[in-house]
C-alpha cells in the first residue's frame, strides 16, 4: 500500500512539473504568447515606423521577457520624442506610448533658423530663405513660429531658459499673438505682439495672474504693458 501511495505521489509531481514545465515554455520560450504587434500612440509628426524602428522588438519575441527599459531608452534616444512609456499588453501587443517634443520658437542667427522646444532642444535648421518663402519645403508650424531675438542661442543660459518658460506656459490667447521675445536676464522677458505691441513680462513666475491681467489691458489703447509686478501693472 505505501509503495502505491509514493508511486502515485511522484507520477503526480511529474505531471505537476510537466504542466509547470510547459507553461514555463508557453510564457518564456515560445512564440505563442510573442510580440504580434508593436502599437504606437501618441505620435503626431513622428513616423510610427520610425518608432518601431528605434524600439527594435523582432516579432515572436516572447513579450515576458522584452526589456522594457531598454526600448524606452532606444525610442527615448529620437531627438523628436519628449518621453515616453512602454507597456506589456497581452497576449502579444507591445505598447509604445511617446510625447514628441513641440515646436515652441525660431531663433534666427546667422542667415539660418534653429526651431527649437520648451527645454532648448534643437528641432530643425532651415536656412532664412526658406521660412520667408511659405510654398518652400519648411514645416508650416515652424513659419508661425514666435522669434526668439538673441545674439548666441545657449539653452543654459538663464534669460533664454526664462523666455522658453514664458512661452510654454503661455495660454493659446495670448501665445497666438506673440511674434518676438527676448531676455537679457531671467527676470527681464518681454514679449513683442504681432499689432506691434510690447508686453514686460519679467519672470516666468505667477503666469496665470500675469496672463489674466494681460487679457484684460490688452483691450486698452497702448502700446506697452508691464505686468513683472502683478500686483502693480503700468500701461503706456
Amino acid at each position: 500500500m505505501r509503495k502505491n501511495v509514493l508511486w502515485r505521489t511522484a507520477v503526480a509531481t511529474l505531471l505537476a512539473g510537466g504542466v509547470v514545465a510547459v507553461a514555463g515554455w508557453v510564457v518564456f520560450l515560445s512564440p505563442v504568447l510573442g510580440v504580434r504587434e508593436v502599437a504606437v500612440i501618441g505620435n503626431q509628426r513622428l513616423p510610427a515606423e520610425q518608432i518601431r524602428h528605434a524600439a527594435a522588438v523582432p516579432p515572436d519575441t516572447p513579450l515576458v521577457g522584452v526589456d522594457t527599459d531598454a526600448v524606452r531608452a532606444r525610442v527615448a534616444a529620437l531627438r523628436a520624442v519628449e518621453s515616453v512609456t512602454v507597456d506589456r499588453e497581452w497576449p502579444g501587443t507591445l505598447l509604445i506610448s511617446v510625447v514628441e517634443r513641440m515646436p515652441l520658437v525660431a531663433v534666427p542667427i546667422n542667415g539660418r533658423t534653429t526651431v527649437v522646444d520648451r527645454f532648448g532642444v534643437v528641432l530643425d535648421l532651415v536656412d532664412a530663405a526658406d521660412t520667408a518663402d511659405p510654398a518652400g519645403a519648411v514645416d508650416p508650424v515652424t513659419l508661425r513660429l514666435p522669434e526668439l531675438k538673441t545674439n548666441r542661442f545657449d539653452p543654459a543660459d538663464p534669460g533664454i531658459k526664462a523666455a522658453l518658460a514664458v512661452l510654454a506656459s503661455l495660454p493659446e490667447s495670448i501665445s497666438r499673438r506673440v511674434r518676438q521675445v527676448s531676455a537679457a536676464s531671467a527676470e527681464t522677458v518681454t514679449l513683442t505682439l504681432a499689432d506691434g505691441r510690447t508686453v514686460v513680462w519679467g519672470g516666468p513666475e505667477r503666469t496665470g495672474d500675469k496672463a489674466r491681467i494681460l487679457t484684460t489691458l490688452l483691450r486698452e489703447n497702448a502700446m506697452t504693458f508691464d505686468v513683472s509686478s502683478p500686483d502693480v501693472v503700468t500701461v503706456k
